[in-house]
């Protein structure tokens, strides 16, 4: 099965019938930094500036999340995604949980 997915952060689409809710889907990654990150963010605090290496950290993580959110969705045989979010949490130190989720739905 290979059709694309509608994701929206509102609860409805438009003119767009919802004709069956299936339920939470979601997606999730977990990243630790590495010690060149952080040499470079403490050093970054001192000076100032955009910490790339997090920047791009956090980019990768989040396509992963929503990624796997939409296989779920895919699985499930939704055609859309309602109220759309990205959460993070910590779950180590140094480690971070990005979670991708919504509510999966049948469009007519």
């Amino acid at each position: 099965m290979n059709k694309d997915i509608i994701v929206v952060t509102t609860y409805d689409i438009g003119d767009i019938i919802i004709k069956e809710h299936i339920g939470l889907v979601q997606g999730s990654t977990v990243r630790a930094r590495n010690l060149g990150s952080d040499f470079l963010a403490n050093i970054k605090n001192i000076v100032g500036g955009e910490l790339v290496g997090y920047s791009k950290l956090l980019q990768t993580s989040r396509e992963q999340a929503y990624s796997r959110m939409i296989e779920d969705a895919k699985s499930k045989e939704a055609d859309a995604i309602l109220g759309f979010r990205f959460q993070t949490s910590t779950i180590a130190q140094g480690a971070a949980e990005i979670l991708a989720y919504g509510t999966a739905v049948k469009i007519k």
